[in-house]
């Protein structure tokens, strides 16, 4: 089995311009997601995709391994279509790895992997809420799934909804599950699942994830117990100094 890990890096951002490059105690955000990357026993080989020559030109002038593509993708997985298209050698499966989570755990990458074996579609991470407020959150993207480990939906709602009880006090009747959004895509998948067109639960939600479900692809979901902290802002970046700076002996 061999497993491309992808780094979409894109310069863009509304939020926050230029976020790849965002220096965090002396390395960039970059060079710290695909540090953790490497660290990853079960990839073959990661590379950065980008749209942007200034993420290029640094990510090569560090040692890291670069393509460069299209301005005009729309999503991650998008990019790391043409990512597998641009990498030498045959892949079985490609791995969607955040570009805006420098602290990503290696452990989380091998989880992930761990699922796959030729038959698995896609296949994604959940952890377990534990905070109301994480719960409520509409910007934090809640997953839930069968008993056989397969996503159902995923939504910025709480789901599901508990009856007749307060929603301050629905993870004392219920378990739910944030979504990690870190994605393995069997290859032929990849190629077909970018073809599709947006879907109506897609557009609704801004969740890309479920025009895959709507289209009848099948979502493996494993649990991890690791915290994630991803940069969508300055402030973010702030916290993950601070964070950086008490664990850092």
């Amino acid at each position: 089995m061999k497993i491309l890990g992808v780094i979409p890096a894109r310069y863009a951002s509304t939020r926050f311009p230029a976020k790849p490059l965002a220096d965090i105690a002396g390395k960039t955000m970059i060079e710290w997601v695909y540090s953790q990357a490497s660290k990853a026993a079960s990839l073959d080989q990661v590379v950065v995709a980008t749209d942007n020559q200034k993420i290029f030109d640094h990510v090569k002038a560090v040692g890291g391994k670069v393509v460069m593509t299209s301005e005009d993708h729309v999503s991650g997985t998008d990019r790391c279509a043409e990512a597998l298209a641009l990498a030498e050698g045959e892949y079985d499966y490609v791995i969607n790895i955040q570009g805006d989570e420098p602290f990503i755990d290696p452990a989380q990458i091998d989880l992930l992997t761990s699922l796959l074996d030729g038959k698995v579609e896609l296949a994604t991470l959940v952890k377990k809420i534990t905070d109301p407020d994480v719960l409520h959150n509409p910007n934090l993207v809640k997953a839930i799934f069968n008993l056989h480990h397969e996503a159902i939906y995923f939504s910025r709602n709480a789901l599901p909804h508990v009856r007749n009880t307060l929603p301050a006090q629905w993870l004392d009747k219920q378990d739910f599950y944030k979504h990690i959004g870190l994605y393995a895509y069997r290859t032929d998948v990849l190629n077909a699942i970018t073809k599709l067109k947006p879907s109506s639960l897609e557009i609704a939600e801004s969740l890309e994830q479920l025009r895959w479900i709507e289209n009848g692809y099948k979502i493996k979901v494993a649990e991890t117990d690791i915290e994630t902290m991803g940069i969508d802002t300055p402030e973010d970046l702030e916290r993950a100094v601070e964070q950086l700076k008490k664990t850092t002996p």
